[in-house]
């Protein structure tokens, strides 16, 4: 049986197609599947019983279940969702989100310091933290992600829907819950950061954002989604090369290879320079930067020679940094830096003419590591279909 969500608005039409109907019924489809998010066939009901009937026979509309909720007091939403074979997936919602879009960002760097809350007061946003992968094969030693092992790729459909039960779930809150509190009414922006590598899974990835964006689907803006890779170079390139206009973040972590090599494996492979060399390869539009992420783990990566090593890193680079205190979880070593030791990061970054940003930890008060949900028991309580490493 066809999955409709897992096909873009190309591969709808060449569906249609093989069921000998009018050519205009694929953006009917594509409407019913993706702009209104229906969960099955017979929920299309501008398409005849007779059509309906005939499209059910060969296609239907997998999706998501959510097996888990948590809510933080500040408004901060994770979802433990089950795929159709029983595999668990996290996507997290973080009202006024951390992504903010790039134009504000910036004119916000621009404005006199005492003007910049007046003239750019914040927005309400909901950012989506979307995962690609069941698990994740990088390794990054600071990661929950890491240590489930890697389970499989998600499809297109399975990386879509996760919006979908989002807004879903979002549209039927109360006024009194925590999201709904903070002001957040409709998802503004999408980052792929959740569980795994997400230019692991490329094509799926790609197909993914061709339907995200689709103005027959739920057309959301390109300036609104970033994809963090960790460093995969070849993807890098090969991302650059399609155009697809969206933002890109790159896991940075590290301001020499010795370091790096040790908490993100993956450097071994592609060391900092390589890596630096295919961002600033990376096509930017007038006004976009590239997001360098920096995980700050108190005594390995977080003390002022790194800052400066990471401003000669970056020089060049339309860019801004994004600085997070590692948050905690028991399956790493690592300790969380002072809020002292944060600021003194980012101001020796600023005073070199970054742009820098300190990102609040949200929702301490569930669990806020990306795949610490994903690796607790199912509400059944089975373990979770991963591949546990031990």
């Amino acid at each position: 049986m066809q999955d409709l969500r897992d096909l873009t608005h190309e591969e709808t039409q060449r569906f249609v197609e093989t069921l000998g109907v009018e050519k205009y019924r694929a953006d009917q489809i594509f409407r019913w599947v993706h702009a209104r998010a229906v969960d099955s066939v017979e929920e299309m009901t501008d398409l005849g019983k007779a059509l309906r009937a005939r499209l059910g026979e060969g296609a239907q509309i997998r999706k998501l279940d959510v097996d888990l909720e948590q809510v933080s007091k500040d408004g901060t939403r994770k979802l433990r969702l089950r795929t159709s074979d029983g595999r668990l997936i996290e996507t997290v919602l973080i009202p006024f989100g951390d992504a903010s879009a790039e134009d504000e960002e910036q004119a916000e760097d621009d404005a006199p310091e005492h003007l910049a809350h007046a003239l750019f007061p914040q927005r309400p946003k909901l950012t989506q933290c979307v995962s690609s992968q069941v698990g994740c094969a990088l390794d990054c030693t600071f990661c929950a992600t890491a240590k489930l092992g890697f389970g499989r790729n998600l499809s297109a459909g399975e990386i879509v829907d996760q919006v979908y039960r989002a807004e879903k779930l979002i549209a039927a809150l109360p006024d009194d819950d925590p999201t709904r509190r903070a002001g957040a009414e409709r998802i503004t922006n999408l980052v792929f950061m959740g569980m795994g590598e997400p230019l692991h899974n490329y094509a799926n990835l790609v197909r993914a954002l061709s339907i995200l964006t689709h103005p027959l689907g739920p057309d959301f803006s390109r300036r609104r989604i970033t994809v963090s890779t960790a460093g995969l170079v070849p993807a890098i390139e090969k991302l650059a090369a399609e155009n697809l206009r969206v933002n890109l973040a790159v896991s940075l972590n590290a301001s020499n290879d010795a370091v790096r090599d040790e908490i993100m494996p993956i450097n071994r492979k592609w060391p900092i320079a390589r890596l630096l060399e295919a961002v600033r390869k990376f096509p930017l539009e007038r006004r976009r930067r590239v997001t360098f992420e920096y995980v700050l783990l108190a005594g390995v990566n977080d003390t002022l020679e790194d800052a400066r090593r990471v401003a000669a890193l970056v020089k060049g680079i339309p860019s801004k940094i994004n600085l997070l205190a590692w948050n905690p979880h028991p399956q790493a070593p690592y300790r969380r830096p002072s809020e002292e030791t944060v600021r003194a990061f980012q101001e020796e970054l600023r005073g070199r003419g970054l742009a820098v940003y300190v990102r609040r930890s949200r929702g301490d008060d569930i669990d806020a590591a990306c795949g610490q949900l994903a690796a607790a028991p199912a509400r059944d309580g089975n373990t979770p279909i991963l591949q546990i490493r031990t």
